[in-house]
């Protein structure tokens, strides 16, 4: 039963915190619209504890990544005993496994509203059994919700094409997105400018005139880093002056080939960041951005990157489709094809004007169509659409 007055308990749930970095901003705006926001994910030491600051209450359940059937079993019963303790009004469940087991267990314990969030699906670069088999644990997930938010307008309509939810069930905040991005300050060249992107060059001993190529995400196979590594050995070639900076963590879930690992490793012009914080002053010291990935949600990096003037070379598939204007802010090539992706970041090397023209083009429409308040005032409204029938605000006054 929900509350009839006072706060609405929101409670979200994610496999792991390193996913709470997606809802910064996002949380401090719920509170101050008077929501009680607990935060659910496995323990981790090294976690980022800055939700704590805009006003989460933190819960450590543990939740495995991978298949381990009688550990769902117990993450389930765990989450189903937080649930019956705390009696959120709302729980939302994110990330594949923890949005499984968090509308389940919510489900179980008579949550009266269960949101689900698919920003990108790992069976989307599979085929055979497993994707079968991860497609039914998602219809079962979508079935277990009343609300499926999708990050992107193209990634909603695979969901539906698959037969993955009924259409009725799923919402797209905005123009997509999990929390748009900030390109008035922490994303803006303005505050990246001249000086942060020779500092950053600099650490990496990359010269101040050379074109630099970057990446920024996990480095595991899904994420297309085959094909970079293909595209890296001819352009590094025909391009002496030509750097590539990559920043993001190695995986051992879906790792890469050990032959493009020994690439990126070796090549003195290759240059490896680990997990960064500053993603934007790194993203300042590029001159074109890459996501070569095989699936996504949306590919928040790619409107991160536009936003900060940069042309971006992604691949023609859902979620990018959106994050992507292809020839307008950037260009699209079809996945896992090497000779596409080098031929796309060769013409923006060629022609600079094209880089420019295509980096300010994004910025713009990142400005337009992403700012984080659309989302954060969308997915408000649609929490208490569904929890307080007829207590939203008239729109544009609040929430």
């Amino acid at each position: 039963m929900i509350s009839p007055a006072g706060p609405l308990k929101l409670l979200q749930v994610t496999t792991v915190p390193q996913s709470f970095v997606f809802f910064r901003g996002q949380i401090g705006y719920l509170k101050k619209q008077g929501f009680e926001i607990h935060m659910v994910s496995s323990p981790d030491e090294s976690a980022d504890r800055s939700l704590e600051k805009e006003g989460a209450l933190l819960h450590w359940v543990p939740m495995a990544r991978s298949m381990a059937p009688a550990r769902d079993l117990l993450a389930l019963l765990r989450l189903w005993r937080l649930f019956r303790k705390i009696r959120p009004d709302i729980v939302h469940a994110h990330t594949p496994k923890a949005g499984l087991l968090g509308t389940l267990a919510a489900r179980l314990a008579g949550v009266p509203v269960v949101f689900l969030s698919l920003f990108g699906l790992p069976q989307m670069a599979m085929q055979g059994r497993l994707r079968k088999f991860l497609d039914g644990t998602t219809r079962l997930a979508c079935w277990a919700a009343q609300c499926v938010w999708c990050d992107s307008f193209s990634m909603r309509d695979y969901v539906i094409a698959r037969g993955l939810c009924p259409p009725e069930k799923v919402v797209v905040f905005g123009q997509g997105s999990v929390n748009g991005v900030d390109a008035e300050d922490t994303f803006s060249p303005l505050r990246q400018g001249a000086e942060v992107r020779a500092a950053v060059r600099r650490r990496y001993a990359i010269p101040e005139a050379a074109p630099v190529l970057g990446y920024v995400g996990r480095m595991v196979g899904d994420k297309g880093l085959h094909e970079l590594a293909q595209a890296w050995a001819g352009l590094g070639n025909r391009y002496p002056d030509l750097h590539l900076l990559l920043v993001g963590p190695f995986e051992e879930q879906d790792p890469l080939r050990p032959e493009d690992e020994r690439l990126f490793r070796n090549d003195p012009r290759i240059h490896l960041t680990g997990p960064r914080q500053d993603v934007a002053a790194l993203l300042a010291a590029l001159d074109i951005f890459v996501m070569p990935s095989y699936r996504e949600g949306f590919g928040i990096t790619n409107i991160e990157a536009a936003a900060l003037e940069l042309p971006v070379v992604s691949t023609r598939i859902p979620g990018c489709l959106d994050s992507v204007q292809d020839g307008v802010t950037g260009t699209l090539v079809p996945p896992r094809d090497a000779p596409a992706l080098a031929e796309a970041i060769e013409r923006y090397l060629r022609d600079p004007d094209l880089r420019r023209r295509h980096g300010r083009a994004g910025r713009v429409r990142v400005l337009r169509d992403f700012r984080p308040e659309t989302i954060w005032e969308a997915l408000a409204r649609e929490y208490r659409r569904r929890a307080r029938p007829g207590s939203n605000p008239p729109e544009g006054q609040g929430a």
